[in-house]
């Protein structure tokens, strides 16, 4: 995320990136590995401004 953005709920302009320990995984596929989501947070608030998937060229595999 650019410097260029701003928080839209304090303003900041510093972000950062972590994953939790949750995969996500197809709702018909249970026992599949899953992909890992990436947040993307504010270092000022922790109000998380992008979640998305870390490889979703994996996750269509599963889907096929």
């Amino acid at each position: 995320m650019s410097a260029e953005k701003k928080c839209p709920v304090c303003g900041g302009s510093e972000f950062a990136q972590g994953t939790d320990f949750m995969a996500i995984r197809p709702l018909d596929k249970k026992l599949a590995m899953g992909v890992n989501k990436i947040y993307t947070f504010c270092l000022d608030c922790g109000e998380i401004v992008s979640t998305r998937v870390e490889n979703p060229g994996k996750f269509r595999k599963y889907l096929e």
